[in-house]
Order: C-alpha cells, then sequence, then structure tokens
C-alpha cells in the first residue's frame, strides 16, 4: 500500500480537485490523504482569533463569508442532483456547528476544534465527488487513529492498532481517504499536529502501516537545490537521504514539512516529493541512500534571534552550559544553532514568545547581547571529515558579507551560516553561483 498526501493548492479548486484522479490509480491499494483547501486554514485561525477576543460579530461573519465560498465550491465540485446536495449537507453541517461554537463559551479547546474543520470539509467533499462518478473510496476519520501523548508526540503504535482494523474491515476497497494535519490528544480532545502537519500525516501513516512508500504531492517538482523564489537557475535534487532531506526541511526547505521525515527514516519508508501540476515530473526521492561526494542544496531560515552570553565565570568552569541550555528548556524554546569560545557561547532561536523571561535569566550569567532579524543560511551535502575543500568553498563564496556565526562539524550533512536577513538574498545568489557553477 502506498500513502499519496495532497497539499492545500492540490486540492485549492473544484478543478484541481477533479483532476487528483490523474495520479491516483483506483485499480491500486492506496491511502489519500488531504489537506484543507488552500486558504481554508487561515480563513479558520482569522475566525478563531476573532472568537478568542470575544467578537461574536465579527466571528460570524467571518463563518459566513468562508460558508459562501464553499457554497460556490459544491456547485462547481458536484453534478447537479443527490451528490450536490450531499455536498451541500456536507457544508451546512459543517458550517452550523462552527456557528454553534461562535455563540458559545470559546477557548483553546474549540479553537482547535475550529481549524480540524478545514480538512473534515475537504476529504468529505472528495469522498462524495468520487461517489459521484462511481470510483468506490473509504473515508477514515483520522480522528479515529491519529493521537498525540502528552508531550504532543505522535503514537505510532496506537495507530497501527486502531488503523489496521479499519483497512482489513475493507479488503475489496483501493482507495481510502483520511484527513492531515488533524488528531485527538492524550485527553481524547481535537488538536493538530501544527502547521504543515498534513506531511507528518503522511509520514506517520506510512510508518504505522509499513507502506511501500510515502508521497508528498505539491506545487513544485521536488527539492530544489536553491530557493527558486529569489534564485535563478535552481533544479531539483533527484535523490536525498533521509538526514540530508532532515536538514534541509527544518532550515527552510518549505515543499516538506521539518518532522515528516522522522516516521520514514524510523522505519526506512522512501519519501517521494512530485508535483501535481507536472505528475511525469521525476521529482525527488528521499531514501537511506544518496550520492556521495555532492553538495546537494542551500536552504534559508528567517526569523531568527541571535544571543550572546559573555562571562569571565565561563572559563573552565564545569557545567556552565549545562545551565544555560536549562533556562531554555524551561521555557520550552528550541536551540537552532550553538558556537562556544572560552569566555562566550553564542546561539540562536526562532521561537521568541518568552525571550524577555530567557534574558532576564541568562542576564545572571554574564552580559547578554541580542541580535534580531538573523537568517540561518544552511548548505547540505557530503561533509564527511574525509573530504575536502567542501567547507572552504562554501565560506569563500560569502567572503564579502559579514557572518555572524558558524556551525561546522556537528552534522556529516550541513554547514549553517548565520547572516543578517538584509544580506540572505545576496548570500543565496552567491553561494549558489559558485557551489553550483
Amino acid at each position: 500500500m502506498k500513502i499519496l498526501k495532497f497539499g492545500g493548492t492540490s486540492v485549492g479548486s473544484p478543478e484541481r480537485m477533479k483532476k487528483l484522479l490523474d495520479i491516483i490509480d483506483p485499480s491500486e491499494r492506496q491511502i489519500v490523504v488531504l489537506s484543507a483547501v488552500s486558504g481554508t486554514t487561515n480563513s479558520l485561525v482569522e475566525i478563531s482569533n476573532a472568537l478568542l477576543k470575544e467578537d461574536k460579530k465579527k466571528g460570524t461573519e467571518l463563518i459566513k463569508a468562508l460558508q459562501e465560498k464553499y457554497n460556490d465550491f459544491v456547485i462547481e465540485l458536484l453534478p447537479a442532483g443527490e451528490f450536490r446536495e450531499q455536498g451541500q449537507e456536507v457544508v451546512d453541517y459543517h458550517f452550523n456547528f462552527l456557528l454553534s461554537l461562535a455563540n458559545n463559551v470559546f477557548t483553546a479547546i474549540e479553537d482547535k476544534v475550529v481549524l480540524a474543520q478545514g480538512e473534515l470539509l475537504s476529504t468529505t467533499l472528495y469522498h462524495v465527488y468520487l461517489k459521484s462518478i462511481g470510483v468506490p473510496s473509504v473515508l477514515l476519520p483520522a480522528l479515529d487513529f491519529m493521537k498525540i501523548d502528552e508531550d504532543n508526540e505522535p503514537v505510532i503504535p496506537y495507530t497501527t492498532e486502531s488503523l489496521t482494523p479499519l483497512l482489513e474491515a475493507n479488503p475489496e476497497n483501493k482507495v481510502f481517504i483520511t484527513q492531515g494535519f488533524i488528531c485527538r490528544n492524550s485527553f481524547g480532545e481535537v488538536d493538530n499536529l501544527r502547521r504543515g502537519g498534513s506531511d507528518y500525516t503522511a509520514s506517520l501513516l506510512g510508518a504505522a502501516i509499513l507502506a511501500d512508500e510515502v508521497q508528498i504531492w505539491t506545487d513544485i517538482d521536488g527539492m530544489h537545490n536553491n530557493d527558486p523564489r529569489v534564485v535563478k537557475g535552481t533544479k531539483p535534487i533527484s535523490h536525498l537521504s533521509f538526514d540530508e532531506a532532515a536538514e534541509l526541511a527544518y532550515f527552510g526547505a518549505k515543499i516538506l514539512h521539518p518532522q515528516s521525515v522522522f516516521p520514514a527514516q524510523k522505519y526506512k519508508i522512501p519519501v517521494r516529493l512530485l508535483n501535481t501540476m507536472e505528475p511525469k515530473a521525476l521529482g525527488t526521492v528521499i531514501s537511506t541512500e544518496s550520492e556521495k561526494g555532492k553538495i546537494k542544496s542551500i536552504a534559508a531560515k528567517d526569523g531568527i534571534t541571535a544571543i550572546k552570553i559573555q562571562s569571565s565565570r565561563m572559563l573552565l568552569a564545569y557545567g556552565f552550559l549545562r545551565k544555560v541550555f536549562e533556562v531554555f528548556e524551561r521555557y520550552k524554546t528550541p536551540i537552532d544553532m550553538i558556537t562556544t569560545s572560552e569566555v562566550a557561547v553564542s546561539l540562536t532561536v526562532d521561537f521568541t514568545d518568552n525571550l524577555d523571561k530567557i534574558l532576564e535569566e541568562l542576564n545572571s550569567f554574564g552580559s547578554v547581547e541580542l541580535d534580531r532579524d538573523q537568517t540561518i543560511i544552511c548548505v547540505v551535502g557530503d561533509f564527511g571529515a574525509e573530504k575536502h575543500g567542501f567547507a572552504a568553498k562554501v565560506l569563500d563564496s560569502i567572503k564579502h558579507i559579514p557572518v555572524r556565526m558558524i556551525s561546522y562539524g556537528g552534522s556529516a550533512y550541513n554547514i549553517s551560516l548565520l547572516v543578517k536577513t538584509e544580506d540572505k538574498v545576496e548570500a543565496l545568489r552567491s553561494l549558489h553561483n559558485r557551489i553550483f557553477e
């Protein structure tokens, strides 16, 4: 069995939703994971924010405006008659439910319920569409088998245990449809895998049922060797190892959710990144194998804040770094990069909600300097210790650009450079022209 995930742009209009059958082969057994229709999650976030602020009037207006879009969507997607009526019933049910939430006490729990409606709508409407054209399918509610624990980590054995009987109950069926992104938490409440989590859903399902492969269908033909939005002449990468893909996803490659690599890697399930708009394009295959002796790609992660803690007490001080890390752990703030010297430690974060409290505690260790509006440039490839000249080539490429931090040696696949965000585009282009000339 294969897992096929389609993102919001792939189901962004009735026409695109219909074209999924150019890719989905009804004769092959597969689970189709759908995101919400593009734009829907943003609209639901806006609705939820209004209701959290107790602005019921604005929330209600936003709900009705989004419903109008779905009313039009149903008319274009489904033929007049029985199936269009079914589609309209689906839309009416979900939006009446949203309106009922707007008229009651609204908390963070209801917020997660609101965000789940996008995937519930897209999957149910697609299921009705397949029925209307005579393609058998089974709609599998993700809330029945996707679960996270108290640490917000997915429980793969639970998914295996809960999903397997549902698949076995339909041995003749080939096409199963389910929602990406949504799940239940340890309390049984509706929750989610955070933004971009449909990729994660697909990878988790692949791991849970030991699928032949996971296919992530988006609007770009695989992972490119640089950001095509700002660099000309980028090319898709044919093969990446799981480690290389994880580095690129974490450090800015938008095509893949950062966490989605790990379940597939653990269970050795190949992941294929493909283009819905060009189904015959080769895309990128992520597996245990990769080409050696090459620099593969460059990615950039914005929104970075650099923190330097300087202290004479750090000199030969046992446990100093542990105390620094404990501050970030207390405030659940991950660290991206870190470099040290005899008297200072520099590190970067991208989550700054608790930054003021963190800085207050760090000041007890010594002087603290802060640099905002930074970008991590990540160069990924085969940087094993036996490789000569790659690091020098990278640094030589940006010798005209001020570099705040360099991280090299923590991974055999990555050199990370911290630059001002205003220098990002120049850094990406310069690296590309020098490395991939």
